[in-house]
């Protein structure tokens, strides 16, 4: 079974890390959902460098973060995206829509 998790390290700082597949996507979704609804912080920096390998599910988790944010008014950047993730959205025509951080 693969690992996974999303946390938070400090206010506004989420750490998504592990195999992000279709065995560990729901529970992430779910848990990503309620670390952004309940963070106090005013803007949300989602940290990737430590994503082990990616299929298309976590280019799905990181649109639904996105949308997550959003929803809660707070804006949400990514970084450290992680090689295959990035080939994936490019492939699907949706890193232009990434948030990403230089």
């Amino acid at each position: 079974m693969s690992q996974a998790s999303i946390s938070e390290r400090a206010a506004g700082q989420l750490q998504l890390s592990g195999v992000l597949d279709y065995s560990t996507g729901p529970l992430l979704r779910e848990q990503g959902a309620r670390l952004i609804a309940a963070s106090s912080a005013k803007s949300l920096a989602l940290d990737c460098s430590a994503v082990e390998k990616s299929s298309s599910v976590g280019l799905a988790l990181l649109l639904a973060f996105m949308r997550d944010a959003r929803k809660a008014g707070r804006e949400l950047t990514i970084s450290a995206l992680p090689d295959d993730m990035r080939e994936i959205a490019q492939v699907s025509g949706l890193l232009e829509l990434l948030p990403l951080q230089a």
